[in-house]
């Protein structure tokens, strides 16, 4: 008997380009959370930025998981697997990696076993827009503010405005994690990686985890280029640019931490009781929005984009009278050699599958298992 993650809808897209579902299978490697307890105190988070110890951690710990993962699915006689997300869960004491997937195979062809990250639905339009996929990949990042990069931070937000020692500290970390997902693509022979999803996860006291994972993939069209061609466009987006003649160039991330100020503060303050218009807090979000975008603009002119589409704003209280603005997007130019082999998607493609099940306590989790949520750009 067959009991598969995938829906109806998957089943269906995947059977048109002759592959077959098969069982759901699951990979994990727990780890006691006193070690990694161990890690995350004293002065590895005093100073902020990246925790090199921890990353390492996490990275063996997920790497794992997948591994025995995909070692259940050539079990079962799988050719692949599709819909990969991994995850950490609190056990207890104990730290648990885990990684989950549906098996598929491909009656009659004698290829490679591949892994993905994307549904079934967008594992058919990356495939009809010729994007064949290699392996799941991931890149990561473990990363403290930390009590010296606040101090500083202190003394820089006095007079207001953006926090530059801590905005180079976050976009440092944000672009290392794409660096290394990158990484991984170009070891097997990947020139791009589609449908990458941005995830931050809480990872001990004071540290966070910012995880990208996507699928790297060949397209005859791309070529060999230096970098993988990286995109976060679902599977019909990137359809829909591919049937226009157009290619994904890489993601695009930017942030900017600004504070109010201490004489912005108070009059914030002060204003909060009456009705009507925090003026100053209005044009500080402004602000960092426009610093975002502006380095997002100057990027895209840098690769010689046509432009950017899928951009995304999230706005995120640190406290201490800061935020962070985070924006993302999708570089893209024209390339006449991509085209899509159907003229139109069918409806089974596009049609997202609703949820049946609502728990309070998952919401979070289904969030962070299925991209960027605002309330975790910390």
């Amino acid at each position: 008997m067959m009991i598969t993650g995938l829906s109806g809808n998957e089943i269906w897209c995947l059977a048109q380009k002759d592959i077959a579902p098969g069982g759901l299978v699951v990979g994990n490697s727990v780890h006691s959370q006193g070690f990694v307890r161990g890690l995350t105190t004293g002065l590895k988070t005093f100073a902020g930025g990246e925790l090199t110890d921890i990353t390492n951690l996490i990275v063996e710990g997920r790497h794992t998981a997948l591994k025995r993962m995909e070692d259940e699915a050539r079990q079962q006689g799988a050719d692949g697997l599709t819909g990969v997300a991994t995850d950490v869960k609190r056990l207890g004491n104990m730290v648990e990696f885990l990684a989950i997937g549906s098996a598929v195979k491909r009656p009659g062809k004698n290829q490679n076993f591949f892994s993905s990250a994307c549904s079934g639905q967008d594992l058919f339009c990356q495939i009809d827009s010729g994007y064949d996929p290699i392996h799941f990949v991931m890149g990561n990042v473990a990363y403290a503010l930390g009590a010296g990069g606040n101090i500083w931070a202190a003394f820089s937000s006095m007079a207001g405005g953006e926090v530059d020692a801590l905005s180079g500290m976050i976009n440092k970390t944000r672009h290392l994690a794409l660096e290394r997902i990158e990484a991984e693509a170009r070891k097997i022979g990947a020139n791009c990686i589609v449908d990458i999803k941005t995830s931050i996860y809480p990872f001990g006291a004071g540290v966070k985890e910012m995880v990208l994972v996507g699928t790297a993939s060949r397209h005859p069209a791309l070529g060999e280029p230096e970098r993988p061609f990286t995109s976060e466009l679902t599977g019909e987006e990137l359809w829909n640019l591919t049937q226009l003649g157009y290619q994904p160039l890489r993601l695009l991330m930017a942030s900017s931490v600004v504070s109010l100020g201490i004489g912005g503060g108070i009059k914030a303050f002060f204003s909060s009781f009456s009705r009507g218009e925090v003026g100053s807090m209005t044009q500080l979000v402004y602000q960092a929005r426009e610093n975002c975008l502006a380095h997002i603009r100057d990027e895209a002119t840098a690769i010689q984009a046509d432009g950017v589409l899928d951009v995304k704003l999230f706005v995120h209280d640190m406290a201490g009278g800061m935020l962070e603005v985070l924006a993302i997007g999708t570089a893209f130019k024209r390339n006449a050699q991509v085209r899509t082999t159907l003229p139109q998607l069918p409806p089974q493609a596009i049609i997202r599958d609703r949820s049946t099940f609502f728990s309070s306590d998952l919401v979070g989790q289904a969030q962070n298992l299925h991209g960027f949520t605002s309330g975790g750009a910390e």
